[in-house]
């Protein structure tokens, strides 16, 4: 009874990273990085860091290939530093996935928009590596706190806000397992030129036909001389057809020029366009079914 005392509340920093959401990210690949996370750790421990992310304790995170660097605010004045280790894709490995990506143009359409395929996990798979941790040797992590306990709480707060930031930019997973967004577009548009390049020399024959003799030019005929007749339908439209559809991705050329410079809204320029684009389509498309 005598040796009890009251613990230590936390300090409550000015600028930390507070939680945006209950579940640490609305986005399916932050769900899926914290459903690895609660296969890997004791779902109790990682509750420990709950309070932490959602009050703002973590000051900064910062995210390289293969590692995690953070500073928690505890109880004490300094802040404890926090470092997460996940094992990065060799060379080889990337190799074969960006050929999956690559190979699929859905993958390779959706990636070079800044747009993350739902079924992106697939191309590691048939590379035979995993985007996610599996296992506990995927993972290391160190606090600076006296703490014993993996992950301790300050640890746990990082885990969960890593969530909130894949959620912000997926490509930062990518980032984690060792290539950051620009070498995946790099490489992606290599690859999909070359297999261009290569699809256009297999149509060419190696022996190529004699050019066929040039049909004389069509007589034009003055626009004067058809005013009787422009808006008449001709039958050789009996047969045209259009095929509309929505896009595979909305608002790409939005995505590839960015923000324009006289954007200062506090909402992202990309997700609204991207928005206004979709209910666009769909308005377009209802119209012609009515």
């Amino acid at each position: 009874m005598w040796d009890w005392y009251p613990k230590p509340k936390p300090r409550r920093p000015a600028h930390g990273i507070r939680a945006q959401s209950k579940q640490f990210g609305k986005t399916w690949w932050a769900s899926r990085w914290l459903d690895a996370l609660y296969k890997l750790i004791d779902p109790a421990r990682l509750q420990r860091g709950r309070s932490y992310a959602r009050s703002g304790q973590v000051l900064n995170l910062d995210i390289q290939s293969g590692r995690v660097d953070a500073r928690v605010q505890g109880s004490r004045p300094q802040p404890y530093k926090v470092w997460l280790k996940i094992k990065p894709l060799t060379e080889e490995n990337w190799k074969h996935v960006t050929e999956q990506m690559a190979g699929q143009a859905i993958f390779a359409a959706k990636l070079l928009a800044g747009e993350m395929p739902q079924n992106i996990e697939e191309a590691f798979t048939a590379a035979r590596v995993n985007l996610f941790p599996t296992s506990r040797n995927d993972l290391e992590t160190e606090c600076s706190c006296p703490d014993w306990s993996n992950p301790c709480k300050h640890t746990a707060a990082v885990y969960l806000l890593l969530g909130e930031q894949f959620d912000a930019d997926p490509f930062l997973i990518f980032r984690l397992r060792g290539k950051s967004k620009n070498e995946i577009m790099e490489v992606l548009r290599a690859q999909r030129a070359t297999e261009t390049g290569a699809a256009k020399a297999k149509q060419v024959s190696p022996k190529a036909k004699p050019p066929k003799k040039k049909s004389p030019p069509e007589k034009i005929v003055p626009l004067e001389q058809l005013v009787n007749v422009f808006w008449r339908n001709d039958d050789t439209l009996d047969d045209f057809r259009v095929n509309v559809r929505a896009a595979e991705v909305d608002a790409v050329a939005v995505k590839r020029l960015g923000a324009p410079g006289f954007w200062h809204g506090k909402q992202e320029f990309t997700t609204l366009m991207e928005r206004a684009y979709r209910e666009v389509a769909a308005a377009a498309l209802a119209l012609m079914h009515e």
